[in-house]
């Protein structure tokens, strides 16, 4: 039999090592995904402490439980290494390292880069390859092929088979997960996006194969770009509502009643999370390799990257007009992961908050039920123990992030002065002498 025939036989018979390289919030739960659908699955990453944890049974991503772990550990279905070595008896490999931006805002490749040199040394025919690390058109075909194939004189669609498939991981979501999130894959030749799609059929409910690598690329960066220039707009139109002394929230809502033609979009802080502020730039990116400006997207992202220092004059506004100046005020900081109910900071523009705050002369503090210690670019700093002291303390509280676990009564009853960048306070906050929204 030639390579493709025998691998679509091991996927079948779930007979195939898989591997994943990158065991954070996108590669453990893929690698417990395959190990629970019955087949036997290594993952590869270069952090000791990740490789002890779950070789121990114990997981550190908020949405898989430890004792998924612990079972599949036991079962001899999941194994964990930093040895780069073991992929040379993997039948699939998926690599699901993280694409961040540079502080000049271009794409950062170098983990992606990272992980094909490691592995094309193990590259074998009969062997299938699937970058889900989100990416600008076009990095499958010149960065993977290149170094997977043509450096080992292997020939795609026939020795080794290499595809695209994004991820699409949300976290903290209980009702899409890894499992039942269709999964678009494309492939570098047809038969790539056969053996692709086979592979991951076996473990995910929804398979939606594409053309082509660069179609399954472009589609995941089409997703987070509707997103992020969505929140552009409503997040210029709570600063049109500022100037013109209407209530955002209830504009939105009320549009929100339409039942055709539109969806609901919120203001906040800024954006977070490892794919909607990051996403649509790769796609700029390259664009402008092409001598293309993509005007929405730079647009949305001036406004996004804007909104942190728009909520902390806000707040020096209210301070003022509360007779109190915020160089020197207690500000207290209601939630610093990205969004609410997870502990994942990525991005979040609760550290641009904190740090335009103290720029200003405030002595921040800060609460998150979720984050007990941060230690990001400068911003040293543990979670307040006691949330309702620390509130009655500050001179004013900053809701961030809308963590659930919050009772906002209490807060509301104990705090001096609030500031709501996210509505938290819902019908609470409507004219309250002591909120302010955004």
């Amino acid at each position: 039999m030639n390579s493709k025939s025998v691998l679509m036989e091991k996927f079948a018979n779930k007979s195939a090592l898989v591997a994943v390289m990158g065991l954070g919030y996108v590669g453990l739960p893929l690698a417990v995904v395959f190990a629970e659908a019955g087949f036997q699955v290594i993952g590869i990453d270069p952090v000791e402490e990740k490789i002890r944890l779950i070789n121990d049974g114990v997981s550190y991503i908020q949405d898989i439980e430890s004792e998924r772990v612990t079972k599949l550990v036991q079962a001899g279905k999941l194994q964990a290494s930093t040895d780069f070595s073991r992929l040379k008896m993997a039948d699939a490999v998926a690599i699901c390292v993280p694409t961040p931006l540079r502080k000049t805002g271009d794409p950062d490749i170098s983990y992606i880069i990272s992980a094909a040199d490691g592995l094309s040394p193990y590259v074998h025919p009969g062997m299938v390859v699937s970058l889900e690390s989100s990416t600008y058109p076009g990095t499958t075909s010149e960065l993977l092929v290149p170094r997977l194939a043509e450096a080992r004189g292997l020939v795609v669609g026939k020795d080794v088979f290499i595809t695209f498939s994004p991820e699409r991981v949300d976290p903290g979501r209980e009702d899409w997960t890894t499992y039942n999130t269709p999964k678009v894959l494309g492939g570098m030749t047809l038969d790539c996006t056969e053996v692709g799609t086979a592979w991951y059929a076996q473990a995910l409910e929804t398979v939606v194969p594409v053309s082509s690598t660069e179609v399954a690329e472009m589609a995941k960066l089409l997703e987070n770009t509707f997103r992020m220039i969505n929140i552009g707009l409503v997040n210029e139109l709570a600063i049109m509502c500022e100037r013109l002394g209407v209530d955002v929230w209830e504009v939105i809502n009320a549009a929100a009643t339409k039942p055709f033609g539109f969806m609901k979009f919120t203001p906040g802080p800024g954006l977070g999370g490892h794919c909607i502020p990051i996403d649509p730039l790769y796609l700029s990116w390259k664009l402008r390799s092409l001598n293309y400006n993509a005007r929405f997207i730079e647009l949305a992202s001036e406004i996004n990257t804007q909104m942190p220092r728009f909520v902390v004059q806000r707040v020096q506004d209210a301070l003022n007009n509360h007779q109190k100046a915020l160089n020197g005020s207690n500000i207290l900081v209601l939630g610093v992961a990205y969004k609410p109910d997870i502990d994942d900071m990525r991005e979040s523009p609760a550290l641009d908050v904190i740090h335009l705050l103290r720029q200003k002369g405030a002595e921040v503090h800060y609460h998150d039920p979720y984050v007990p210690a941060i230690d990001h670019d400068g911003i040293v700093m543990t979670c307040v123990k006691d949330l309702i002291p620390a509130v009655r303390e500050s001179d004013c509280v900053v809701i961030v992030t809308n963590h659930s676990d919050y009772n906002y009564t209490d807060i509301l009853d104990n705090a001096r002065l609030i500031f709501d960048t996210r509505n938290g306070m819902g019908s609470l906050g409507k004219d309250h002498p002591k909120i302010v929204r955004l």
